[in-house]
């Protein structure tokens, strides 16, 4: 029997805040990301990513104490990124509660911390985050520090030699899709599953569950990294703290308002449909 489909909210987190924007730009404040961490948890989430979307820009990674919060409330798999230069930085994240660590920016630049992390941690371990711009004739280059910098490097040369150095997992992610709740890119997704072997999950378009079913239908991902259809189901559902005043822009979060090309889904939801559509997901039980 084949694996059942991993769902995976994924927090992408600046400073203190939960945030989400579109083509990973144009950031939006939230909420407390623990807030949402608890309430997926509850939910039935199968994962958790945690992901520093600035703290590669800083050179710096400040989730430790978030994690360790974190970890003693939720116990199911998290997985962490953002600002990881070094296998020493790998091992203060997995000491803090992480179960997995997702490297993208510093892979690039060094591609033996791959090898190395996962000799040392384990491949499970190691999850290399992949963030793909589109170009002409249906190539994707790789990007890295939160998709501001493209590199001349396509995204299935580099799957394949992160697969090939160690790498327990590959996190895809289309920046261009990102956050505009049309879809996932259907054909990068295929494009990567076609020269690797390792599990794929995939980030970056949802805008309804449709479109889960539309990928998982077509593609045999191994998960799929949901932010959008989750948070704004979370802020209907007033689940953040009373008050809540974070650093940065909290206008969208007072507003109540909520993008309407984004039909939110709570996590049981998803998975009902999924399961009404015969997709293996496992069932999740109060």
């Amino acid at each position: 029997m084949k694996p059942a489909l991993r769902i995976i909210p994924r927090l992408d987190i600046k400073g203190p805040n939960l945030v989400k924007g579109v083509h990973l730009e144009g950031l939006r404040v939230l909420g407390r990301p623990e807030d949402f961490a608890e309430f997926y948890y509850k939910q039935g989430a199968d994962e958790l990513i945690y992901q520093d979307v600035v703290a590669s820009l800083y050179g710096r990674n400040s989730l430790y104490d978030m994690i360790s919060r974190t970890a003693r409330k939720i116990f199911i798999p998290l997985t962490v990124g953002g600002g990881i230069k070094c296998v020493d930085d790998i091992y203060r994240i997995l000491q803090a509660g992480a179960d997995k660590v997702m490297i993208n920016t510093s892979a690039v630049a060094n591609p033996n911390i791959i090898s190395e992390s996962a000799n040392l941690f384990g491949k499970s371990t190691i999850v290399v985050g992949i963030e793909a711009i589109h170009k002409n004739n249906d190539e994707y280059f790789i990007s890295t520090d939160s998709g501001r910098n493209t590199v001349k490097k396509r995204v299935v040369e580099w799957a394949k030699e992160a697969e090939d150095m160690g790498a327990g997992e590959i996190s895809l992610t289309s920046v261009d899709a990102e956050g505009c709740g049309k879809g996932f890119d259907l054909n990068l997704i295929e494009q990567v599953l076609d020269v690797v072997s390792i599990p794929v999950v995939a980030h970056g378009g949802p805008g309804k569950n449709q479109h889960v079913l539309d990928l998982v239908n077509k593609l045999p991902v191994s998960g799929v990294a949901i932010s959008s259809l989750f948070h704004y189901d979370c802020i209907k559902n007033k689940i953040f703290s009373n008050n809540y005043e974070g650093e940065g822009n909290v206008d969208f979060l007072c507003s109540n308002r909520i993008l309407t090309n984004i039909e939110s889904s709570s996590i049981g939801e998803l998975r009902a449909f999924l399961l009404s559509k015969n997709i293996y997901c496992r069932e999740y039980e109060k």
